[in-house]
């Protein structure tokens, strides 16, 4: 499986652990609980029907486990919704294959959704069922464009003590370039200084009751 480890959370949903930056790509403690909990519940649930179309922009397409939550509820609630993933380290087509998101999610439908999303081409937007636009990016998000403009980010790098670069000043303030006004910015990471920068750029920032095995979260709207 290259440099990635693959270990079992404890709701019994698979993640990957990273020998190259040495952190998992979900909590340990519950991947599928942690990817509901944050960015699900806190982030696209309370967007869902209060918009034609939902933009969300991802930093970190990782495993695919948020694409495809998000897939299911925008199917649920016939929501339409356009998803772009940044992905700088992207995973294989294989060790996709050995997640076990599918089989604990009990919709054996969905693993074709989750295999086009893997096996999709870089910069090539695709419809997966009747609502979910998904398309993949592996870049650096240094390199996004910035006119690009969206309602929702699911902030998920490899936290600041692994990628120090993506939680900085500057990494706030084009994440800011990249929302609407009264867009959305949800993370697990609830550093001191994350949350000092994104106030710096223009959030209004809340601390919301974390997952498991975490205290909080960060939720941060761009007011303006």
């Amino acid at each position: 499986m290259g440099n990635n480890k693959l270990i079992l959370s404890e709701d019994g949903s698979h993640t990957l652990y990273s020998e190259n930056f040495g952190t998992s790509y979900h909590s340990t403690h519950g991947a599928i609980t942690e990817s509901l909990h944050v960015f699900i519940e806190a982030g696209l649930k309370p967007l869902i029907n209060k918009l034609k179309s939902i933009r969300i922009l991802e930093m970190g397409f990782g495993t695919g486990l948020n694409p495809l939550l998000s897939y299911i509820e925008a199917e649920k609630h016939e929501q339409k919704m356009e998803y772009l993933g940044y992905e700088a380290y992207p995973i294989s087509f294989d060790e996709s294959q050995k997640l076990n998101y599918i089989e604990l999610l009990k919709d054996n439908s969905l693993k074709e959704i989750f295999d086009k999303m893997h096996q999709s081409d870089s910069r090539s937007q695709i419809l997966l069922g009747t609502h979910f636009y998904f398309e993949k990016i592996y870049d650096q998000i240094e390199n996004i464009d910035q006119s690009l403009k969206f309602d929702l980010i699911y902030y998920d790098a490899f936290g600041p003590g692994t990628q120090e670069e993506l939680w900085n000043q500057k990494s706030t303030d084009r994440m800011a370039q990249l929302l609407s006004v009264n867009g959305v910015l949800i993370t697990y990471c609830a550093q001191g200084q994350f949350k000092r920068n994104l106030k710096s750029s223009g959030f209004e920032v809340e601390g919301l009751a974390g997952p498991p095995g975490k205290r909080e979260i960060t939720r941060a709207i761009k007011t303006k």
